[in-house]
């Protein structure tokens, strides 16, 4: 890769990077619309997205609704950018892999997002098994962190596996 487009993809990089930090209440405003597509379409119990107010409540039609509402700490935004920054320092060192690595970074950027949605759906499952107390203790403290934690573990994983792997002779 030549230096004027190298440096224009650390650059397309970084802007990502300061887009996710700068946007991230529009982000999680996108993640809050997804989870509750996915909802409406996998639950028969009325789904409403409060977008402005980045939550989704579900259960409507039950006797006990539920909303969720997805703060900084539970956005997939942040997960994003440790895979910009090692895209970046990876491009700068083998420029020459820069379409091996941007495909690296949309497979494991796509995982991390449908780990955070996977997290979401873990916290309904539990609140509508359990209640409103043990669900959402077990849902989003303990088992939607080890979906968190292990989600981007894969994602993590996956990216160096695609990004290094070697050609087939």
């Amino acid at each position: 890769m030549a230096r004027f487009p190298l440096v224009i993809a650390l650059g397309v990089l970084a802007a990502a990077g300061a887009a996710v930090v700068l946007a991230e209440r529009f982000y999680r405003e996108l993640e809050v619309r997804l989870a509750g597509a996915i909802l409406d379409v996998i639950t028969t119990s009325g789904v409403y997205v409060a977008p402005d107010r980045e939550s989704v409540y579900f259960g409507l039609s039950g006797a006990a609704p539920f909303g969720l509402r997805m703060t900084p700490e539970c956005s997939s935004a942040f997960l994003l950018l440790p895979l910009l920054v090692v895209t970046m320092v990876m491009l700068y060192f083998r420029p020459a892999n820069a379409r091996r690595l941007f495909f690296s970074l949309g497979i494991s950027a796509l995982v991390v997002v449908l780990v955070n949605q996977l997290r979401i759906l873990t916290i309904v499952g539990l609140v509508h098994w359990f209640g409103t107390d043990e669900g959402y203790y077990w849902g989003h403290t303990l088992l939607g962190s080890m979906v968190s934690v292990f989600g981007g573990a894969v994602s993590l994983v996956l990216y160096v596996w695609l990004a290094t792997r070697k050609k087939k002779a």
